[in-house]
């Protein structure tokens, strides 16, 4: 198969998460010469597969081949890949299909490399995430074979293909707030405990308020509070308690403890409980390592173009690999249509992408 012509096989499957719509056996059937290894946890479908060229190091490329559901109102089948105006249409097309049919078609044509390469794919990575990556990540660790290297294929250019690599990403703290009161009647506010009036006047110093300074790869992390609700609905009864959530984007420089202290200065003297919950934790691969080094040279040399290191938006599976110590960096398409009705893509931004990675693999010694 011709890249476009993968590309097409892997949209037309339908793989809404944790379905993988028979990807990962067509992908253990399309790399015959490699060796895999399936680690299916429940319900989601996780591939491990690899080929050893070399005693040099491990480089391994990650991703997902679920997808969201398409939703309604799409011009054309979603699960179709439609091309006009100069664009591939369909559910996947950017996030991350575009990535996976890259290094698939990228690994399946590599002759030398002095090492071993290897793909880890799942098929929940827009679900819970439980069984997905992370398992297979437990199994290598027993088994001896984490990866040195890896390349998380989601899209991450912003206006042009090859401006942005992604070096980190923030993690992500829920907050839940329970402040307390005394319920009464509104005629005599002197008899109650508003708690809605307790924390208005405090609110100004929590709401949007920036946790720390940030850094050169990060921005501030802040206190965005997401949810308040209070009361009985009705105009005579002050409630009895307020409850609000929140969630703070959080850099390397604050953690768990320092949105504790936050919430405890500012809400000082009132009659409080607290729960955090950690989503993901924040890493940052240091841009001197042997991967960010070796996929800005190969981006140059298809580009032209030197990509920024951002650490911008949501979270990847990115963030279970970097628990293991392993330096990880994530590149793709442009990313400005993902999830949405209507995603979309180009030829050659996924042409681009796998002459990236075949060129990385080309240039990693």
């Amino acid at each position: 198969m011709q890249i476009l012509e993968l590309f097409k096989k892997l949209i037309e499957s339908k793989s809404e998460t944790p379905d993988d719509g028979g990807l990962l056996d067509f992908i253990e059937s399309y790399l015959s010469d490699f060796t895999a290894i399936r680690v299916d946890v429940e319900d989601v479908k996780n591939l491990f597969i690899y080929k050893k060229f070399g005693d040099g190091e491990h480089l391994c490329f990650a991703g997902h081949v679920d997808v969201v559901p398409a939703g309604d109102n799409w011009d054309s089948n979603p699960y179709e890949l439609v091309e006009k105006d100069g664009y591939l249409y369909g559910r996947g097309t950017q996030d991350m299909k575009s990535g996976v049919a890259s290094f698939v078609q990228a690994v399946k044509e590599a002759k030398d490399f002095n090492g071993t390469l290897s793909l880890l794919l799942t098929s929940d990575e827009e679900g819970d995430a439980y069984y997905g990556t992370i398992k297979v990540l437990e199994y290598l660790k027993e088994t001896n074979q984490l990866p040195d290297a890896v390349v998380v294929a989601e899209p991450t250019c912003e206006e042009r293909f090859g401006d942005a690599i992604k070096v980190g990403r923030r993690g992500s703290i829920n907050g839940y707030i329970t402040l307390k009161g005394k319920q009464g009647h509104a005629a005599y506010p002197e008899k109650a405990i508003n708690p809605i009036h307790n924390l208005a006047p405090r609110l100004a110093n929590m709401a949007g308020v920036n946790l720390d300074n940030g850094d050169e790869f990060f921005s501030p992390s802040k206190f965005v509070i997401t949810d308040i609700r209070s009361g009985m609905e009705v105009t005579n009864v002050t409630p009895n308690e307020l409850k609000m959530m929140f969630n703070v984007r959080n850099t390397t420089l604050t953690t768990q403890k320092e949105v504790t202290e936050f919430v405890a200065k500012n809400l000082d003297g009132l009659d409080y409980e607290l729960k955090l919950t950690q989503g993901s934790y924040p890493f940052c691969t240091n841009v001197d390592t042997k991967v960010v080094k070796k996929i800005d040279k190969a981006i140059e040399n298809i580009t032209d173009i030197k990509p920024k290191h951002s650490t911008a938006g949501g979270t990847s599976d990115a963030r279970f690999v970097a628990q293991f110590g392993i330096d990880v960096i994530e590149f793709g398409v442009k990313n400005d249509t993902i999830h949405a009705v209507n995603e979309r893509t180009t030829a050659n931004e996924v042409e681009s992408l796998y002459k990236v990675f075949k060129n990385l693999i080309e240039i990693w010694d």
